[in-house]
């Protein structure tokens, strides 16, 4: 066990920790199935639990997203889930009876936990949802699948798709020449508002009016 200890050792300090983990699992299966003997692996390496924070955008990086985005239905998710700090499948699933424009909230069902919350709903956000909803007219969703007749996607009970939405995002992020890795990231951690700016449309009205402004987009 002391010559297992020194060689994982030297492979720490040698190799990745992809390569260290395949060789352990290796003296693992040979120590376990072959000499049929007990394995301590937890004694000889564990490997290091690595945390890493994602990349975000800044406010002006996303209006730049909402500008350069070509469909409407992309403008107002990109506003959405940045003005409210939503993560993807959150801002997909919201729906009609989400929305209370009154007490300007939205109420967030199932979220991370499987909780329900409620979160503030800026005023530029609102009247996007309502500009976005006045093309589908879709009786629930607010994000319903575009594919189809306009008759189709306001029958449809399919959200728009959650992959088109993550390509969508990281073609946007190329196209403005934004440099951060988004590689592994999902959509949500590309458009996630900052500490301290979550909740300020002033800082991006002007890119959310236009894409309320903006009449001739389609879905």
């Amino acid at each position: 066990m002391d010559q297992i200890e020194i060689h994982f050792a030297e492979l720490v300090d040698k190799y990745s920790w992809s390569t260290v983990r395949t060789d352990r699992c290796g003296v693992q299966f040979f120590w376990k199935h072959i000499l049929k003997q007990d394995w301590h692996w937890l004694n000889i390496i564990r490997i290091p639990k690595v945390r890493s924070l994602p990349d975000v955008l800044s406010v002006s990086e996303v209006a730049q997203l909402i500008n350069a985005a070509r469909q409407l239905r992309y403008k107002v998710f990109i506003l959405a889930t940045y003005s409210m700090g939503l993560r993807l499948s959150e801002t997909l699933s919201l729906q009609v009876c989400d929305i209370d424009g009154e007490r300007h909230r939205v109420h967030i069902r199932r979220g991370k936990g499987h909780k329900d919350r409620f979160v503030p709903l800026p005023d530029v956000t609102y009247q996007a949802l309502r500009h976005l909803w006045s093309k589908h007219r879709h009786p629930s969703l607010l994000f319903p699948s575009p594919a189809g007749s306009a008759d189709h996607i306001r029958q449809t009970t399919k959200q728009m798709s959650h992959k088109g939405v993550q390509n969508a995002m990281k073609v946007l992020v190329k196209e403005c020449g934004i440099k951060k890795d988004f590689h592994s990231l999902p959509a949500p951690q590309l458009c996630y508002a900052p500490a301290g700016e979550r909740f300020k449309p002033s800082s991006y009205s002007s890119a959310a009016w236009s894409v309320i402004g903006v009449r001739s987009l389609k879905i």
